[in-house]
């Protein structure tokens, strides 16, 4: 059987208005299809969101399993600095509005231009920010779209991860006020399973979780939620035992995932402190051995 020979096809891409496309044809396309972005399945939860400061946000978008809150602006041709100004600006709105929820800035252009980095940089990659340019070809009577993230500053954590999540500090009333006591009776019974020869095990509250340490780095982190009958957690083990470490937990009967590059999400439940004990307190070893690397 013989096959066609392939024949390259050279092509520039074009702007949507010279296609006779417009914006809002373009957030239709994304509002169909929201995994072009490249984030994955998420759900769009409102399309030009009213904003109390005045304005609308083309997307707030959610993905819900990761518990991240996305909020994208669209744009046609070159980014401008109002449209970087609008979307942080969106962005610190949505975060103080739901301040447990990690929230992620967004912005679609069709040109990302130079000076739209320059501005990151005076912002010291504070806000955690995408930068998305989009392409369009046509293809006969087709239009392919390409979105290209060429930028994203989480790749610029200080600690070269973006691993550990960062919100004001608060108290333990703040969190029984949040949560179920039963979901807290999950956060102290993990506590309890930590190895204390390196230094009592300790919880440090913040608005968006708590986190877990010895005398090392915090290397576990729980997110208590109001209606949920689990707490989800992230503990971090290193990159090098981490598939090791979820092999042993899912023999053990426990559901554990890769998050990051070197730590293992789980929804922890207190039956399954209570039926998993071992192999939880292997996993907490494990996370505290590393923390002190």
């Amino acid at each position: 059987m013989t096959h066609a020979v392939l024949k390259l096809q050279k092509i520039s891409p074009q702007s949507l208005r010279s296609l006779g496309l417009n914006e809002a044809w373009l957030q239709q396309q994304i509002l169909d299809d929201p995994s072009l972005l490249g984030f994955g399945d998420l759900q769009v939860i409102k399309r030009e969101r009213i904003q109390a400061s005045g304005g609308r946000i083309d997307f707030l978008m959610a993905d819900f399993e990761n518990e991240i809150r996305y909020e994208v602006e669209v744009m046609l041709g070159p980014v401008d600095e109002s449209h970087i100004i609008r979307t942080i600006e969106y962005w610190d709105v949505e975060r103080q509005r739901y301040p447990t929820l990690q929230h992620c800035a967004v912005i679609v252009a069709e040109e990302i231009t130079s000076r739209f980095f320059n501005v990151i940089r005076l912002l010291n990659r504070a806000v955690p920010l995408v930068a998305i340019q989009l392409s369009a070809f046509q293809i006969n009577n087709d239009v392919v779209l390409q979105f290209i993230r060429v930028l994203d500053t989480n790749e610029f954590n200080a600690n070269g991860e973006g691993e550990e999540p960062e919100s004001p500090e608060t108290n333990r009333a703040y969190w029984e006020s949040r949560t179920k006591p039963q979901i807290l009776s999950v956060v102290d019974a993990c506590c309890t399973l930590v190895p204390s020869t390196n230094g009592t095990p300790k919880l440090s509250y913040n608005k968006s979780h708590i986190a877990l340490g010895t005398g090392g780095y915090l290397f576990c982190w729980f997110f208590p939620r109001k209606v949920a009958s689990h707490c989800a957690i992230w503990v971090k083990v290193g990159a090098a035992d981490r598939q090791a470490i979820i092999d042993k937990l899912e023999e053990a009967g426990l559901e554990a995932l890769s998050k990051g590059k070197a730590r293992i999400r789980m929804n922890i439940r207190m039956e399954d402190i209570q039926k998993h004990r071992q192999a939880l307190v292997d996993l907490f070893q494990k996370a505290e051995e590393w923390s002190r690397r």
